[in-house]
């Protein structure tokens, strides 16, 4: 198998840097408060994981066909379109609670695992916190699982 290099890793711009350097002021407050979120939420200071993306924690993983690679636990991307919140791609046995927090969001848009908001003020803060806090929750349990199956195989 080809190896491919990977785009999205970690830089050594920081995430504040990168917030300043937005060109659009709404959207530079948008991420700060984004970024105020993930703090509270993962107790971590972000990374910036590639040109965009300001990332929380970090997790190794590896698909059966081999590629395997390191990525960011949780994280959003302040794109000029919308802003992408990387949320796991599925909650499990907290699904229910997950459908009903997306309910009552506000306006919004769902992807495999991102959540897409145009403006901040048109969602609910303390549900879109909820959410994030939702989906590490979540991360930490899947991770727990891998941790656990891996080390029955072994």
């Amino acid at each position: 198998m080809a190896e491919t290099k990977l785009k999205t890793k970690p830089t050594e711009v920081t995430a504040a840097e990168f917030i300043a350097s937005l060109p659009d002021g709404r959207r530079r407050e948008e991420a700060a408060a984004l970024d105020a979120i993930y703090r509270r939420v993962t107790g971590l200071e972000p990374k910036m994981w590639g040109p965009s993306i300001v990332g929380y924690g970090s997790y190794d993983y590896r698909y059966e066909s081999g590629h395997s690679g390191t990525m960011c636990k949780a994280g959003f991307s302040p794109h000029k379109a919308a802003l992408t919140l990387y949320l796991a791609s599925s909650y499990g046995d907290r699904q229910g609670e997950a459908d009903a927090l997306f309910a009552r969001l506000g306006k919004h848009s769902t992807g495999k695992a991102c959540l897409y908001v145009k403006r901040l003020d048109q969602v609910d803060a303390d549900v879109l916190e909820q959410l994030v806090a939702l989906s590490w929750e979540r991360m930490d349990r899947h991770l727990a699982e891998q941790v656990t199956e891996w080390r029955g195989k072994s």
